[in-house]
Parts: C-alpha cells; structure tokens; sequence
C-alpha cells in the first residue's frame, strides 16, 4: 500500500526498471499487461544480445513487471453484505457453507460462469480449438521446458582424484591438518575442471574464506557485478563463488541452480544454517515427490558444509553454538537425507567425494576447520567411510574377547575427547575397550527405516548386546537416542553431547560446560 513513487524508488533501489500494470477493468488491463510483456520481452532480449556478442561490461537494470490488482479479482465482489473483492476476505475460499445457505450457490454459479465457459470448452468439454493453436509447440511449453526437469540438462562433474590431496598419516594421531583447507584444495580443482561446462558454484553468506575454502579463489572469484574497489580481493563479474550475508538468499540460488542442472555447494556456519530449516524442508518434500513421478530426471543432490562448530567457537561465543541442524534433517524421508561426520581430513574427501557425485539427495557434512589430529590414512579413510561405521581397532584393546565397555564417537571434536579418554582408561585400569566411530550418523538406525541403517546383528556385532556403551556425539545427545532406540542394547546407551552451555571460551572448556571432555567419558567408564 505505500505510493506509487516510494515503490519505484524501492525497485529501482534493488535493481530493477519497474513496469507498472495497474487497474480494475479486466479488458483494459488484459491490453496493457500484453503491451508491457512485449516490452519487457525485447528489453531482455537486447540485453541478452549485447552481453553475449560483448561480454560483461555494466550492470543492466532488469525489467520487471509490477501487477497491482485487488485481491480476489474477478471473485464475488460482495457475500451476505461483506465486502470480498479487494479486501482479506478473498482470501483462500471465498464462498464456503454452501449446504447451510443454499442461495450462496447462486453466488458460485454467477462467478463460475462469469468466465463465460460455453465460449473455452466444445459440448465435450475440450478446449476449443482456435485457443487450444495458441499454446506454445514443443520445448517453448512451461512443462516441457528442459530447464523446468533440470535432470535432463545434467551431466556429471569431472571429478578429481580426491585421493590425490590426501593428508600423510603415518600413524593415527602423528599429523595436525585444518580438514576444511585441505577440502578447499580439492574443490579449487573441482571448480577448475568444471570452467568450460560452467556447471559447479560454491554459495555461503561471506564465509568462504573463514571456512578454509580460500584456495577456491586461486582459480576464480566470487561473483559481483556492482563497482569493484582497489582493495576488493577476488572479486570480478565472472566468479563462481556466490556470496551474500544471507543464508536464505544462498540457499534460494543454490535451489535454484540444481533444479535447471547444475551442481553446488553450500558451506555455511554451522549455527546459522537454521536460518533456511524451513527452505530445506521444502526442498526435501520436493526431492521426496518428484522421486515418484517416472518422468522427472533426478537432480544434483543439495550439499550443505556445516563448519565454524559448535565445538570451536573460540571468538564467537554462546550465539555460534548450536548444531541442531541434523535434527531437523533426519526428519526428512530416509531416501532423501545423508548426515555425515568426518573425524579427519581424509574421511572428509572421501565423503565430499560421494557426495558430489550422488543424485537426489540432501547431504549433510559436518566438520571443523581448526588444526586437529588425524586419524586415519587415505585407504583406512576410504574403507570407514564406505561403511559408514566401524571399530578402530587401533584404538581397542578387546581383540579375541568380549570388551567391558564401548566408547563410541561421531564428530571430530568427540572423537579426539574419546581416544583421550581411551588413552587415559588403558593407561590406569585394566579395562577391555571397543571404541566405534561413526561418520555415517544413519547407520545408527535399522535398516527396515533407512537404506544406510545397520542390521540388529551388524549393530550389536559392533555394540555388543549387552555390555555399557558411552557415546560421545557432536550435537544434541537425545538425538543419538532418538536412531537407536530400537536396537537390543539401548538402555545400556549414555550419550554425551551437547547441552547448551557455552561462552567464549576455549575449545577443551567447551568440552568441558557440556561433559564431553575426557575426564566425563572416563568417569563415565568407571562409574
């Protein structure tokens, strides 16, 4: 409702060359609004010609068409006295209670034959031909537009090596690496590969760079066709990282490249990406669909990078802390969601690796940043991750026995806590210890509720059916209990997790507030 003007000026603000259809008279405004397509139709079209015969050189004002009609247009103007056209009332059904006030049925009638139906439809009720001619022939139809079933149109990433930026670990714990840098690695080579096809985009709100993915920028930039400053850094109209301090805004661009065939990815802080829970939501019910309908082509998956954790929020403080994402996610059908875990840098190539590759999928990746030990070589890496779960035998001493207790670890933070409490535990007591690493949190459920989920007798081959388990996990814990409450040993389960307690603090006092340190999991074990 605000003025013409301040609307103008608004439009123009963001970057538009705003077309106006107003008015309340159908006819005059079917003719104006036919007139302002055509215009705006050729003004693209010019834009489009001289951008491709003369590449970037100003940022064009786009049009768009600004429609400003009443609400309920061409509806019952008035029921029972009540004012319907042009005001809330016309909102979702206008006319309802038919069997309780039949002479509102002449009111629907009136309506549905405003529209004058004996003049659109034969005696069979099929379009009339002379309308039926003017629909659009072949691809120039919405529906049959590649671009609306972006499966069609989507090829394969040219994929690097991953193994070929593997961290040298010569033994579990001897190497520091910041996992995320070392990814960072893999994906500028991603990009590199992709340049031709121009298919591959890295979106995050401004963060590509905090999130250790900076050796992106030695092979392009981020994208912006706004003034460019001398002391802009990477910075050109012809980028491929997209970044905006909005995550709804990156989400929202992301969406929209995988559905017309392209493929991305979204690294974002972890805390922050609840902001676009609803926008995930509606993309998985849209994966979930569309994977029953013959005709639609499978996508590329949507991959989030959830890094800057909870666990290492040295600066930030109680406001970054919180990785409750993956609630939410593994609310979604089974077929559609993947959470993974990463301990290490190589775990985490292995895993971008697939999902990269993979079709139809939301993936979920959670790893940190910050110099940590590695655990395992390349091939050890590849071999867990294909699993998704698996004992660390190296870090066990129960082989050729039942162990007394089972410490299991999912996260990278938690699975430096356990092996120091595994260390701690084999040094001062005579005590059998399995410790299993998940990186695939949904191996914890049944097979029978995901396509990852373990059987009971691979399950309780790993858990034991009976003994203690202490699981040590990245997020909230009665998530933990919530994927494995089926299984045979689950009242001998204690998860330690996250409880929401932080500050700015260090990394092992974070720990600490929230009982995951190594000293809890010990006394854990004891008690």
């Amino acid at each position: 409702r605000i003025s013409h003007d301040e609307l103008t000026a608004l439009l123009t603000g963001y970057g538009y060359k705003p077309y106006f259809v107003e008015g309340d008279d159908p006819m005059p405004m079917h003719q104006l609004m036919a007139g302002t397509f055509e215009a705006v139709v050729n003004e693209i079209r010019a834009i489009q010609k001289d951008a491709r015969e003369n590449g970037f050189r100003l940022r064009p004002l786009w049009p768009m068409i600004v429609l400003r009609s009443p609400k309920g247009w061409t509806g019952p103007r008035v029921v029972d006295g009540v004012q319907i056209e042009g005001t809330f009332h016309s909102h979702q059904v206008p006319v309802t209670d038919l069997d309780a006030k039949p002479e509102r049925l002449k009111i629907l009638e009136d309506w549905m034959k405003s529209y004058r139906p004996e003049e659109l439809f034969d005696e069979n009720g099929t379009l009339v031909r002379e309308l039926a001619e003017m629909a659009p022939k072949g691809s120039r139809r919405m529906g049959a537009n590649p671009h609306a079933n972006g499966g069609m149109l989507l090829r394969d990433l040219r994929m690097p090596n991953f193994r070929d930026y593997a961290v040298d670990v010569p033994k579990p714990g001897a190497v520091r690496a910041e996992a995320t840098r070392v990814l960072g690695r893999m994906l500028r080579d991603v990009m590199k590969l992709n340049q031709n096809s121009s298919n591959f985009r890295v979106f995050g709100p401004d963060e590509t760079s905090s999130n250790r993915l900076d050796a992106i920028f030695e092979v392009t930039d981020r994208v912006s066709t706004a003034e460019i400053l001398p002391t802009d850094e990477h910075v050109s109209p012809n980028g491929r990282v997209m970044e905006v301090l909005s995550e709804h805004m990156c989400q929202g661009w992301l969406e929209g490249y995988l559905l017309t065939g392209r493929h991305g990815l979204f690294s974002c802080y972890e805390a922050f990406i609840h902001i676009v829970d609803s926008m995930f939501n509606q993309h998985a019910k849209w994966l979930k669909v569309t994977r029953e309908i013959p005709w639609r082509r499978p996508i590329a998956s949507l991959n989030y990078l959830l890094t800057s954790h909870v666990w290492r929020q040295d600066h930030n403080g109680f406001s970054h802390q919180d990785p409750g994402f993956i609630d939410a996610v593994v609310n979604k059908k089974a077929d559609i969601v993947r959470v993974y875990l990463p301990p290490d840098a190589n775990c985490l190539l292995s895993v971008a690796d697939h999902c990269l590759r993979s079709r139809h999928y939301v993936n979920v990746i959670v790893a940190g940043k910050q110099p940590s030990p590695q655990w395992l070589d390349m091939e050890a890496a590849v071999r867990h991750c294909t699993v998704g779960i698996g004992i660390w035998d190296w870090a066990s001493n129960d082989q050729g026995a039942e162990p007394d207790v089972v410490m299991a670890c999912c996260g990278d933070v938690p699975t430096l806590e356990t092996l120091a409490a595994v260390d701690f535990l084999r040094q001062h007591l005579d005590v059998k210890i399995r410790v299993v690493n998940v990186v695939d949190l949904m191996t914890l459920q049944p097979s029978t509720e995901h396509p990852h989920g373990l059987p009971d007798r691979d399950f309780d081959s790993l858990f034991t059916a009976d003994k203690p388990i202490v699981f040590a996990f990245h997020g909230y814990p009665w998530l933990i209990h919530r994927l494995t409450y089926r299984r045979t040993n689950h009242d001998n389960l204690h998860v330690r997790g996250y409880k929401e307690e932080g500050t700015t603090t260090t990394p092992f006092d974070m720990t600490v507030l929230n009982d995951l340190d190594r000293y809890h999991l010990a006394m854990d074990v004891i008690d």
